[in-house]
C-alpha cells in the first residue's frame, strides 16, 4: 500500500533530527516536530485507506 510506504519513509527520515533533537538541538526538534504533523496526516491516510479496502471487501462478500 503507497500510503503505508509513505508513512514508513516519513518516520526513516526524520530519525537523524530525533537523535540532533535528544542532544539538544533545538532546530532539529523544531524540524521533528513538523515531521511528526506530517506523519500524523500520513497515518490518517493510512487509516482512511484501510477502511476503503475494509469496505471494498465488506461489498464483495
Amino acid at each position: 500500500m503507497q500510503e503505508y510506504e509513505h508513512l514508513k519513509a516519513l518516520v526513516e527520515a526524520c530519525a537523524d533530527d530525533m537523535a540532533k533533537a535528544e542532544g539538544g538541538n533545538k532546530a532539529a526538534g523544531t524540524r521533528v516536530r513538523k515531521a511528526m504533523q506530517d506523519i500524523k496526516n500520513a497515518a490518517q491516510a493510512v487509516r482512511k485507506k484501510i477502511l476503503e479496502v475494509r469496505s471494498s471487501d465488506d461489498q464483495k462478500a
